[in-house]
């Protein structure tokens, strides 16, 4: 209930509250960071990609200004941390910020938009001796009664410092609010549509940047999908015209990671002014047929039935590993020379973070992945947390830990973050 309503809230935040969180950015210089999500994609049989973070709040900081900085939008963070004031966030608590997502239920191909979930998925060409991807960034998409269609079509236009054309609705709404909006406004910082927009074949739609990002994350749009400026600017690069676009709404989403099965649960797009019917789980139950076949016992139907409800948006176990996990090879011992406690502090230099794992098979897989690469890891904990962090370093410069975390992506796929050494100082091996 309480992730519902910090749902709801978040897409039906004013345009007065986006401005204030504006202010606050200003007040406080905290430029966003974003990690966009580039991940490798899992095989056929397995759906679940990326690894959650928890992150501590630093003074000053809003639910808003982490969403930004890791590329998540208002929905997704202020879902996964029900009952925590998404304006006034305690200093030195966790918050946990979504990265691990099930790969929607639609072909591999293209972009598929999810609009419950308000996020984007985009799966490359592949490329010649590197390994499958996909691209995951957060949305904001059309209020109430203004949703993009569901269904198949395509990039047909790619206009980059684009001009934007008041349509009549909008006109309409202004001049019934007593403030006449401007028919045209050309490229520059005050266009509603950033510096890049790619046009669909539903012509009246576009996804496009924004002038106002701290919107991303929920429905305020009259349609079209708007991005963080950063994340259409990079997508903008990748994706060519004639790409296929497929919209979908799917709130529950199902798959498998390492012989689990996970359940991913969104608030519906026509549940948001209404609590859903707990006992309604047809969505949920749709989800996971679609992926097995297998019957599931009483206590894993009730796990679905407390995933779908609560609507936090993390893909969270439903059942304990089955014989499925076999599909993978198992990770070899962890050796001393692969990870170590954490080094004697330093007040300089910095880590690549590869990731934050809780499972243990995971940890070691990873692990295993890089250190076959011949990069020395750092196995730390922060305290209370049951949370592995893997490290690659120390480096004595920024521009050295950028180049090896380069060079990690290009070997492995894996989405690494540096991070000064100050940042873990208080860290402690893991158990």
């Amino acid at each position: 209930m309480l992730a519902k309503k910090a749902n709801s809230a978040g897409r039906r935040i004013s345009a007065k509250i986006i401005m204030r969180a504006c202010v606050i950015t200003a007040l406080y210089g905290l430029l966003p960071s974003v990690q966009g999500a580039t991940l490798p994609l899992p095989p056929p049989d397995e759906q679940v990609v990326g690894q959650n973070l928890h992150v501590v709040v630093q003074p000053n900081d809003t639910l808003l200004d982490i969403a930004r900085r890791y590329d998540v939008g208002l929905n997704e963070i202020t879902a996964a941390n029900p009952g925590v004031d998404p304006w006034l966030p305690k200093p030195g608590d966790w918050v946990v910020v979504p990265g691990r997502f099930i790969l929607p239920d639609a072909p591999r191909k293209g972009i598929v938009v999810n609009l419950p979930e308000m996020r984007l998925y985009y799966y490359p060409p592949p490329r010649p001796g590197h390994p499958a991807e996909v691209i995951t960034h957060p949305l904001s998409i059309g209020a109430e009664g203004k949703t993009l269609p569901l269904g198949t079509t395509s990039i047909i236009e790619k206009i980059k410092d684009p001009t934007w054309y008041a349509p009549q609705s909008i006109i309409k709404e202004h001049e019934a609010d007593g403030r006449p909006a401007p028919k045209v406004v050309p490229p520059g910082p005050d266009n509603p549509l950033g510096q890049f927009a790619m046009r669909l074949g539903w012509s009246s739609y576009l996804i496009h940047g924004t002038n106002h990002p701290f919107s991303i994350g929920m429905r305020v749009s009259h349609g079209c999908l708007r991005m963080y400026p950063e994340d259409i600017a990079t997508l903008f690069q990748k994706v060519a015209v004639g790409t296929p676009v497929r919209v979908i709404d799917k709130p529950y989403k199902a798959g498998w990671l390492d012989g689990k099965l996970y359940l991913e649960s969104h608030l519906p797009l026509s549940d948001e002014d209404n609590d859903p019917a707990p006992s309604d789980l047809t969505g949920a139950v749709s989800s996971i047929l679609a992926v097995t076949k297998q019957p599931l016992d009483d206590q894993a139907w009730r796990r679905v039935k407390r995933i779908a409800g609560q609507h936090r948006g993390i893909p969270t176990p439903v059942t304990s590993p089955t014989k499925r996990a076999a599909r993978t090879p198992a990770a070899a011992p962890l050796r001393t020379s692969d990870a170590s406690p954490l080094p004697v502090p330093q007040t300089k230099g910095w880590f690549v973070q590869v990731g934050a794992f809780i499972q243990e098979t995971t940890t070691r897989r990873v692990t295993t992945q890089v250190a076959g690469l011949h990069m020395h890891l750092t196995r730390s904990a922060p305290k209370d947390s049951p949370l592995c962090r893997l490290l690659v370093g120390p480096f004595d410069s920024h521009e050295a830990a950028a180049t090896r975390r380069q060079q990690l992506k290009e070997a492995t796929g894996l989405e690494g973050i540096v991070y000064p050494v100050d940042r873990y100082s208080d860290y402690q091996p893991c158990d």
